[in-house]
């Protein structure tokens, strides 16, 4: 790369000389550093690094340094290599086992077997460029292909050590096995392997491995072996690589010890060396690959208007589910738990509600948090309940309720499926409360229903099929099994919303996944909302279908539901039918309503449970005193005072008409409502107090924020700007100097110039239109070089075009820790 000019325009190339770029390795072309490697990369390849790498983003990198030393960090390296697929991940991990620098051939050979050692290729091959480029992208591996170096944070973490198994299932090498053993013992193994004696242990160790690495001589070397010796390296050729051995260890451990074909670990183990698994592997660091994907392929077909259609049903249920479940906490609102969260007897009670298993009741409690339906009223008695987005929920059309859960459901990372865990301090995980999040949640979620949509429409896969699939694209390293069953839940929940249909995925699923509005695919599936009911003897009713929003809420509170599917069956009891008289509802109106809403005559049956329960609805009344028992007839409160159900609830006779009670009001009401009267509740004037459904709300709260899994993904212009302040501070580092004299400082570096040669110094460049260096430092005390052309010195401020930042800035000059003019031909 030639030189080139500074200028004011940042789309005018501006370069540094060739000594300082990734060329500039003593001629030989051959970059010696990651930075020289990634300074060496053109602006769409760092564009790659920082799209596959978001994190190496925060902040922006001053210069190519920075960011290959950002690069190198352990955390970013270790959040690197867990989003590689698995055949990545096995190249770099053949890498660290591999000699540093490793040439290409010898890499292919750890992937493929020497040749004629390991049958047919596997496809490794073909795919190892693949994987070395995705590899060199994320600024893993560095180097020409005949010097591949894998980036030392990452050798570390991937090679083997006793500590920290490979994956591979090798050892340490020869000269790492016997870093500790004494010279005197070295050279007996080299004598017993049939080696001359050398001067130094470093010889030593160097003859054993040329040994161990020759075919030739480690096979004449193994023929002389015991068969029972041959037993014991199979043991541990493919790993784990150690072995314990007694005091007095058998003949052909002793035989295989004695040559350094076993090595002592500790006292009471040895380990076999790395080159000679190798060679019994004939030279496979891995003992299966996988360079191609597992296919995720159809298991069943089915027409995509049947998907379709049992999509829709199961939509239609989960919106009925989920109303059911926020309708029945209006009144019943659940305490908030002291640490948050929900009980596990309310869980439960939920769950029987709901007439399901525990987990999906958390499930379908986790999903109307996720789409702000319920939340915390925020009281001093903290409980859960509907927020007035339910209400406005429930106007919208069934196609569009649907829409806001998925919307919801998609991007969440609260996982409902940890409920009833123990987080790693041993407490118990309760639903909508903390520690339920998990990152990869969502990114999960959406690969799956990404695979799916690769299908055929109406074409499902088998579930183990997908889950390898998953788990060769994201290889777990250790025990955690998080992302296999976060994708087991992701198929059931997404079976169960309707956003599949008998596994394949429903065109509303489709659409979902493709950010478009699933609602006009939906709403022609779903049926229309009816009209009417039909009444029955034994004081049931049929609701053929959804029901209209009025009438479905007015029968709702009336009666209770008893079945539900294609038809919904409600039952009229005199609980229910209290209810209703309750919430406001004179014996006429309820018979009014059933009369307009029925297609068959209202059953006498009843008409007389009506007529029954509004007669003896309000008889008695209960009002706050503590609390009190109000009724014309005394004998019933007579009869109330002598039934021994009503000892709890600490009564006792003011008046013939009056009893006063310890209990408050709503426990006195329960109680009496238990002993099978009809009381009804009383305000302070006297008057019935009318219990409505939507009487207890929460404040108007936001949906839980998903928790990212990283910094997101950044876009075109962020990566574009990204690049160019990362070249332009490069060039600002890299610019060449002007020599300063021998009394300010060493060739190169920047001069600690004083206060009156900075202010002469900057002076000067603004009076002749030029550029210069300097060092400065930030009010955060932030250090950064830059490259200015002064414009306006003055009131102990520069002002200038700064070409490292393309914008005309000002710096204070005593924060100026010295500066330079540039080289001629870079002025």
């Amino acid at each position: 790369m030639g030189t080139g000019r500074l200028t004011g325009r940042r789309d005018q190339e501006a370069t540094v000389p060739e000594a300082s770029t990734a060329g500039g390795s003593g001629g030989s072309g051959a970059p010696r550093s990651l930075a020289e490697a990634l300074r060496a990369r053109d602006d769409a390849a760092l564009a790659t690094l920082l799209h596959a790498r978001p994190d190496l983003l925060g902040p922006v990198p001053g210069d190519v340094t920075q960011l290959a030393t950002r690069a190198g960090t352990r955390a970013s390296v270790v959040r690197a290599l867990e989003r590689l697929d698995r055949f990545t991940l096995q190249t770099a991990e053949a890498l660290a086992v591999a000699p540093d620098p490793c040439p290409y051939p010898v890499l292919e050979s750890l992937l493929t077997g020497e040749e004629g050692t390991t049958g047919e290729d596997n496809g490794a091959r073909a795919a190892l460029p693949r994987a070395l480029g995705a590899l060199r992208d994320q600024a893993l591996v560095w180097g020409d292909d005949d010097r591949l170096r894998l980036v030392r944070t990452a050798r570390e973490l991937l090679a083997p050590s006793a500590q920290r198994p490979s994956p591979t299932g090798l050892g340490p090498t020869v000269a790492e096995a016997t870093s500790g053993m004494s010279p005197t013992r070295v050279q007996e193994i080299v004598a017993a392997a049939g080696l001359p004696a050398t001067h130094d242990p470093v010889s030593a160790v160097s003859a054993l491995t040329g040994l161990f690495t020759d075919p030739e001589r480690m096979s004449a070397l193994l023929d002389e072996a015991p068969a029972e010796a041959h037993q014991v390296l199979g043991r541990l050729v493919w790993g784990p690589p150690y072995g314990e051995v007694t005091p007095n260890p058998t003949a052909p451990v002793r035989w295989l010890r004695d040559r350094g074909l076993l090595l002592p670990a500790t006292a009471r183990t040895v380990v076999l060396p790395r080159e000679v698994a190798l060679h019994l592997r004939g030279g496979l660091a891995h003992r299966d690959t996988a360079p191609v994907a597992p296919p995720v392929a159809v298991h069943r077909e089915h027409r995509p208007q049947l998907v379709d259609a049992n999509a829709a049903g199961q939509a239609l249920a989960a919106l009925s589910t989920v109303e059911e479940l926020v309708k029945s906490w209006e009144h019943a609102a659940p305490l908030v738990l002291r640490a948050g969260g929900l009980s596990v007897r309310d869980l439960k009670r939920a769950a029987a509600t709901l007439d399901t298993t525990e987990p999906s009741a958390a499930f379908w409690i986790e999903l109307a948090y996720a789409a702000g339906l319920l939340a915390s009223d925020g009281e001093a008695d903290e409980r859960y309940a509907p927020t007035p987005a339910f209400d406005d929920w429930c106007e919208l059309p069934p196609a569009e309720r649907w829409t806001a859960l998925v919307e919801a459901w998609l991007p969440a990372t609260r996982t409902s499926g940890l409920v009833g865990e123990q987080d790693a301090k041993g407490r118990t995980l309760s639903a909508l409360g903390p520690d339920l999040d998990r990152s990869a949640a969502a990114e999960v979620r959406r690969r799956v229903l990404e695979l799916l949509a690769a299908l055929p429409e109406g074409g499902s896969p088998d579930a183990e099929a997908l889950l390898d699939r998953l788990a060769w694209e994201r290889p777990v390293r250790g025990t955690s099994d998080l992302r296999t069953r976060l994708a087991r839940w992701a198929l059931a929940e997404a079976e169960v919303l309707g956003v599949t249909g008998r596994g394949a995925l429903s065109g509303p699923g489709r659409a979902l996944l493709a950010h478009q509005d699933p609602a006009p695919l939906l709403a022609p599936l779903l049926p229309e909302p009816v009209d009417h009911v039909l009444l029955q003897a034994d004081l049931t009713a049929v609701a053929p279908g959804p029901l209209r929003r009025p009438l479905g809420d007015t029968l709702a509170v009336l009666a209770d539901v008893e079945s539900k599917g294609g038809a919904t069956v409600y039952r009229f009891t005199p609980g229910s039918v209290r209810r209703a008289l309750d919430a406001g509802h004179a014996a006429a109106d309820l018979h009014a309503f059933l009369k307009e809403h029925s297609r068959t005559p209202v059953p006498q049956p009843l008409a007389y449970l009506i007529d029954d329960v509004a007669r003896r609805h309000g008889h008695l009344r209960v009002g706050a005193a503590s609390s009190y028992v109000r009724c014309d007839d005394d004998a019933m409160l007579g009869e109330i005072l002598a039934d021994k159900r009503s000892a709890g609830l600490g009564l006792r006779r003011l008046a013939p008409t009056v009893l006063a009670a310890q209990a408050e009001p709503t426990t006195l009401l329960e109680g009496l409502r238990a002993m099978g009267y009809a009381p009804a509740a009383e305000s302070l004037t006297g008057d019935v107090l009318v219990a409505r459904a939507d009487a207890h709300r929460a404040p108007a709260r936001s949906a839980p924020v998903p928790v990212p899994d990283g910094p997101p993904v950044p876009d075109a212009t962020l990566l574009g700007a990204a690049v160019r302040a990362i070249r332009a501070g490069d060039l600002a580092a890299t610019a060449v100097r002007k020599e300063p004299a021998p009394s300010t400082g060493a060739p190169g570096e920047l001069p600690r110039t004083s206060a009156a040669e900075t202010l002469a110094t900057v002076q000067a460049a603004a009076l002749t239109g030029s550029a210069v260096w300097i060092g400065y430092v930030n009010a955060d005390g932030a250090a950064s070089q830059r490259v200015i052309a002064p414009v306006r010195v003055e009131g102990g401020f520069v002002t200038g075009y700064d070409h490292t930042a393309d914008e005309v800035r000002t710096y204070a000059l005593h924060r100026i820790t010295g500066v330079a003019e540039l080289a001629e031909d870079q002025v």
